[in-house]
Order: structure tokens, then C-alpha cells, then sequence
């Protein structure tokens, strides 16, 4: 409460002594006395209603709320079951701080966790199992100093099947500036949000991009993340898909996390056109080499090298290159680079320096000489573009696994679970 002064009002300084003593009957003392105390009742701000969480301070305005219990929430809620091992897992408290907490698994072992530092949240730091039981208990004081115990237990899924995922790149690996990352399912993903929502890419400098879902292959879900313009050279990324637990159909959840961090090399693209049969390197801006080429034949469609932005998928200091319904098997080529699926590739053959930078007379190959294709391929990053124009056919979604950059960047996006 607070101090009052000698007339019963708060704050006031004491009545001054009246100069003429003059004794008043008792009677008028005590009605005087009524009328200054209701006057200072009129004068205070009235007390606030109590709501469902507060009380009304005593006293008055100049009083302290009365101190509340804690409230503890937990996720998962006690008596939960058939909870995704994936899901988070903690305790929050209100108008209080944790004390101690503990999740016990059914073996009598503590869960790891990690208490934040105002000691308002717990969280569990380590997966937990399938179909088990877990129990809650622990410890938080209230705002008003009154302990409330924790307690409660929940009951995980047990998986029909679990699906694992991998991953294209690997860690610290270098990459090209259009390099895509391709997570591929082991299986088939039926909750394409959920097992999206559990994929991030961290990048710096900051690129934008997006997650897309290709066709799967083989009945297996394949989901792909491109930036919207090449990589600046020297980007650091890293993927991670946090797919452990994760329900993604009906009794079917991921397998166990997967991650790699790496970084993006210089730039450098391939620009060819099939029309004056000619590929120019172009590195950190700049010319480096314009060697002459055969490309596909173009009046054949089994045979022309299609226009559009192909990707360096791998590479082989010797490949041995088949095609039946051309009437040829195991032709042994050297300094091969995969561009993609469909057959393309940049690669040495001597057979046709003749027509190489003159004619395309190739099954779809960017034939060098050997001595040039081994200089392409020791500058060469997997995924690096390659930029070709001046065919008959376009490349297309169909063309292979690296077809990221044949979508345009609307197209693309609207391939992401997300983007409804």
C-alpha cells in the first residue's frame, strides 16, 4: 500500500495546525473526517476487472499484480499417439522459468536436449525411435515461487516403411555455375509438402532458387533445386534434408537425414552453335578458346544435337559409345564429357577432324580433335553450362536428369509443392 499523510490521503503533505485554537464538538470531527476519505476514494483510478490470467492488484492502481503459476505446454501434448519421430519435440512455460526436464525413453535413457537460455523452452536435440513410449517430467517455478511438476507421456509411429534419400553433390566438392541439386527418393513420396518443407539450401552470397518436383524415375520421387540465374562463382551452399521421421504417406517415413556442403568454382560456359560449327569457352568473362566442331546431323532427329542449355554431368578419359540402330557398338572415344541423357556428349574423335568446323555429320556429339577435346576436358567443373543454339530440336524435360535449365524460371517454380 502506499504512504498516506496525516489526513488519510495518499501522497498529501500533513494538515497545518489551525492558528485559533478553537475545540470543535466530536460530532463535526468525525463528519470532517468522513469527507476527506471520500474524497480520496473518488480521486484513485478504480481497480482494473480481473481477467481469466490476472487478478486485480491490490490497493489500488499503485499496486503489483498478483504473481502468477506456471503454465506448461509440451509437444507432442501428453497421451499423443502414433506422433512422426520427426516432428519437434519440447516444453515451453509461461509466467515462469524450467527448472529441470527430462524425456525418458522406454529403455530408461534420458533424450538429449537443450534448455534455451531465458529458461523458457526446452528442446530435444536428438531423433527418437519408432513406435516407443516416451515420458515427460521435470520441474518449473511460477512467477509467484510455487513449484508445478511436469509429467505425461507420448507414443511414437511405427513406420510400414521408411524411404532414404540421396543426394547428386558431395562435400567439399567444387561445382560449375549451373549446377543443379537432384535429391532422389528410394522410393515414392506421397506428402510432397511435408518432405519438402524439410529441405533447405543456405547459400553466400544469398542466390534465390527453388525446389522442383521431376517426374519420378523407376517409381522413384526426385526432387531438384536450381537457382533462378547461375551461381556467382565462389557461392558457398549447403543442402539438407532433414527427412528423418518425417511422415511423407500413409505409414511411410524418411529413413535418416542427409546433407553436403560445397562450393561453386569460376565461371565457365560453352557457347556452340551447330550452324558455323564452331564452340567457344567463355571463362570469368572471357574468351579462352573457339575450336572448330562437327555437331549432330541435323536433318536426322535421331542424330541432331539439340539447342538449348545443357549441363556437364560427369567425365571420362575413355568411354566406349554404342548405338545399334546406327550399326555401331563399343567405339572407344577419348576425353568424353556427359552433357546429357539423351547421348550428347563433347568428345575427341579423329575420325572426323576432316569435317570439324566444316560439317556436322556426328550422332549428336560434339566431336573435337583429340588434342582439343583433352584441353576441354581438363577445364571442365560437372556443372558447367553448355550453351548450344542453331538446331532443328530443342532440349527438353525429357533429355535426362540435368534438364533444370530448359524450364523457365515461372515454369520452374510452379513444379515445387509449395508453390500453391
Amino acid at each position: 500500500m502506499g504512504v498516506f499523510g496525516a489526513n488519510g490521503e495518499k501522497g498529501h503533505p500533513p494538515v497545518k495546525p489551525l492558528r485559533t485554537a478553537r475545540r470543535l464538538p466530536a460530532a463535526l470531527v468525525a463528519l470532517g473526517l468522513a469527507v476527506t476519505l471520500g474524497l480520496s476514494a473518488c480521486s484513485s483510478d478504480p481497480a482494473p476487472a480481473p481477467d481469466s490470467g490476472t487478478q486485480a492488484p491490490a490497493g489500488g492502481s499503485g499496486a503489483a499484480a498478483e504473481a502468477l503459476s506456471a503454465k506448461l505446454t509440451t509437444q507432442p501434448a501428453a497421451g499423443a499417439k502414433d506422433v512422426a519421430p520427426g516432428d519437434p519435440v519440447g516444453v515451453k512455460v509461461a509466467d515462469g522459468t524450467l527448472q529441470t526436464i527430462t524425456l525418458t525413453n522406454p529403455d530408461g535413457k534420458a533424450v538429449a536436449g537443450e534448455l534455451a537460455a531465458d529458461k523458457h523452452s526446452w528442446s530435444a536435440t536428438e531423433p527418437l525411435g519408432f513406435g516407443k513410449s516416451y515420458t515427460w517430467s521435470g520441474t518449473a517455478t511460477g512467477a509467484d515461487g510455487k513449484p508445478v511438476q511436469l509429467s505425461g507421456q507420448f507414443t511414437t509411429a511405427t513406420a510400414k516403411r521408411q524411404v532414404s534419400g540421396s543426394l547428386n553433390v558431395g562435400d567439399n566438392q567444387t561445382y560449375g555455375i549451373a549446377m543443379p541439386i537432384a535429391l532422389t527418393f528410394s522410393g515414392k513420396v506421397a506428402d510432397k509438402v511435408a518432405a519438402e518443407k524439410a529441405l533447405t539450401v543456405q547459400t553466400n552470397p544469398k542466390t534465390e532458387g527453388s525446389w522442383a518436383w521431376l517426374p519420378d524415375v523407376d517409381g522413384h520421387s526426385v526432387a531438384h533445386w536450381r537457382p533462378k540465374e547461375y551461381y556467382q562463382p565462389g557461392t558457398k551452399v549447403v543442402v539438407t534434408a532433414k527427412i528423418y521421421g518425417v511422415k511423407i504417406g500413409d505409414g511411410v517415413y524418411g529413413k535418416q537425414d542427409v546433407s553436403a556442403s560445397f562450393t561453386i568454382g569460376r565461371s565457365q560456359i560453352v557457347k556452340g552453335d551447330t550452324r558455323t560449327h564452331r564452340m567457344q569457352v567463355i571463362r570469368d568473362g572471357q574468351q579462352i578458346a573457339d575450336y572448330p566442331v562437327s555437331y549432330g546431323l541435323d536433318s536426322d532427329p535421331g542424330r541432331v544435337t539439340h539447342s538449348g542449355t545443357h549441363v556437364v554431368m560427369t567425365k571420362y578419359p575413355t568411354y566406349s559409345m554404342s548405338n545399334p540402330r546406327y550399326g555401331y557398338t563399343d567405339v572407344n572415344v577419348p576425353w568424353a564429357v556427359r552433357i546429357s541423357n539423351n547421348g550428347e556428349f563433347i568428345h575427341g574423335l579423329a575420325a572426323s577432324v576432316w569435317a570439324q568446323g566444316k560439317k556436322n555429320i556426328s550422332h549428336g556429339c560434339l566431336n573435337l580433335s583429340p588434342a582439343r577435346a583433352k584441353e576441354y576436358y581438363d577445364s571442365v567443373l560437372m556443372g558447367d553450362p553448355v550453351e548450344i543454339t542453331g538446331s532443328s530440336q530443342q532440349l527438353s524435360a525429357k533429355d535426362g536428369d540435368y534438364s533444370d535449365w530448359t524450364y523457365s524460371w515461372s515454369d520452374w517454380t510452379k513444379l515445387s509443392a509449395l508453390s500453391a
